[in-house]
C-alpha cells in the first residue's frame, strides 16, 4: 500500500510541471483575445465562457478517472444525452418530483458506466470497442425512449433553474453567475478528493501505471476498474442534468462529439493517454483553454470548420508533448 502511494505522489508531483504551462497557456490565450477585442474580457462574455465550460468539463472531469486507468470512454457524450431523456420521462411523462427525476438520470449514467466498466474488466473487451458499443446503444436509446423528440420540462417546475439560476447573484446583485458554474467546480473539487485522498484514486494510479504489478501486489484489479467507469458515468450523469436544466429539454439528438471534446479537455490538461498520469485541476484548466479557444476564435469571426481545425492542432501538440514529456523521464 506504502509503494502505491508512493507510486501515487511521485506521479502528481511529476505532472505539476504539466499544470504550470496549461496554466501559463489558459493566461496567455485570454491576453491574446482580449488585446485582439475589447468584447472579449466583457462580464457576460467571461460567463459565458464559464457557462459553456460547464457541461464539457464535467464530462472531462469524468473521463480523468478513466484515462489515467489506460483506458478510454467514447460513450460520455451519448450517455449524457440518455441521461437527460431518462431525467425527462421520469419528471415530464411520470410526473415524479424533480430531485426523484435529477437521482434517476443521475444513477443512469452510472449504470452506464457500470456496464462499460465490466465489459472491460470481465469481458476483456478493449475499452476502445467496449465504450464505442456503449456509445451506440445510449444513442439509440435515447432516441428510442424520447420518440425521436425533444422532451421539454415545464416551466413551474424549476428545473432551468439548476444551470440558468444564480445564488450569487441574490447574494450579490449584479455579479450573475449560472449555478451550472457552481456546480461544475463543486464536482471538480469532488472528484479532486476522490483522486488524490482516496483509496479509489490510489488505485486508479496504481492501475494506470502497472495493471499487472497491482493485481499481482493483490488488488482485485476487476472491481477497481468496474468502480471507476461507474464513476465516469456518474459525472456524465450529472453533466447531462446541466445540460439539459441549461435547455430547459432532452435532446435526443445531441451527444456525438461531446466525448471528443472532453477527451481533448482532459489530454490538454496534462493527462496522459497512456495512463498513470493526470490530476482534476488540469483537466479544469484544460476545460476552460478548449472554451477559451473557441469563444475567442468566434469573437474574431474564425469560421466554425478553421476553429475545429485550430483545436485540432492544439490536441496533437498536447497529446506530443506527453509524449515527449515520457521520453525525458525515462
Amino acid at each position: 500500500m506504502n509503494l502505491i502511494t508512493e507510486k501515487r505522489d511521485q506521479i502528481i508531483k511529476s505532472g505539476a510541471l504539466q499544470q504550470v504551462l496549461a496554466f501559463a497557456s489558459l493566461i496567455l490565450l485570454v491576453l491574446v483575445f482580449s488585446l485582439s477585442s475589447s468584447n472579449f474580457f466583457q462580464f457576460s462574455n467571461v460567463v459565458g465562457i464559464l457557462l459553456s465550460t460547464a457541461v464539457i468539463g464535467v464530462l472531462a472531469l469524468g473521463s480523468t478517472f478513466v484515462i489515467i486507468t489506460g483506458g478510454i470512454d467514447l460513450s460520455v457524450g451519448t450517455v449524457m444525452t440518455l441521461s437527460a431523456v431518462m431525467t425527462g420521462v421520469f419528471i415530464t411523462f411520470f410526473g415524479l418530483p424533480v430531485p426523484i427525476g435529477i437521482l434517476g438520470g443521475i444513477l443512469t449514467g452510472a449504470f452506464c458506466g457500470m456496464l462499460s466498466g465490466l465489459s472491460v474488466a470481465k469481458l476483456n473487451i478493449p475499452p476502445f470497442i467496449a465504450t464505442l458499443a456503449m456509445m451506440m446503444i445510449a444513442k439509440g436509446l435515447a432516441l428510442v425512449i424520447s420518440g425521436t423528440k425533444p422532451i421539454y420540462f415545464a416551466e413551474d417546475s424549476g428545473f432551468s433553474k439548476i444551470s440558468q439560476d444564480s445564488v450569487i447573484g441574490r447574494i450579490i446583485p449584479g455579479f450573475e453567475i449560472p449555478n451550472a458554474v457552481l456546480i461544475f467546480f463543486a464536482v471538480a473539487i469532488i472528484g479532486g478528493i476522490i483522486l488524490s485522498r482516496t483509496i479509489i484514486g490510489r488505485y486508479n494510479f496504481a492501475i494506470g501505471s502497472n495493471e499487472e504489478a497491482t493485481r499481482l501486489s493483490g488488488v482485485n484489479v476487476h472491481f477497481w476498474k468496474v468502480l471507476i467507469y461507474t464513476i465516469t458515468g456518474t459525472f456524465t450523469g450529472i453533466a447531462g442534468i446541466l445540460m439539459a436544466s441549461r435547455l430547459n429539454s432532452a435532446q435526443p439528438a445531441l451527444g456525438m462529439g461531446y466525448e471528443l471534446e472532453a477527451i481533448a479537455a482532459v489530454v490538454i490538461g496534462g493527462t496522459s493517454l497512456s495512463g498513470g498520469k493526470g490530476t482534476i485541476i488540469g483537466t479544469v484548466i484544460g476545460a476552460l483553454i478548449m472554451s477559451v479557444l473557441t469563444n475567442g476564435l468566434r469573437i474574431l469571426s474564425v469560421p466554425q470548420e478553421w476553429q475545429t481545425v485550430v483545436v485540432g492542432f492544439v490536441i496533437i501538440l498536447a497529446v506530443y508533448a506527453d509524449i515527449l514529456r515520457r521520453k525525458k523521464s525515462n
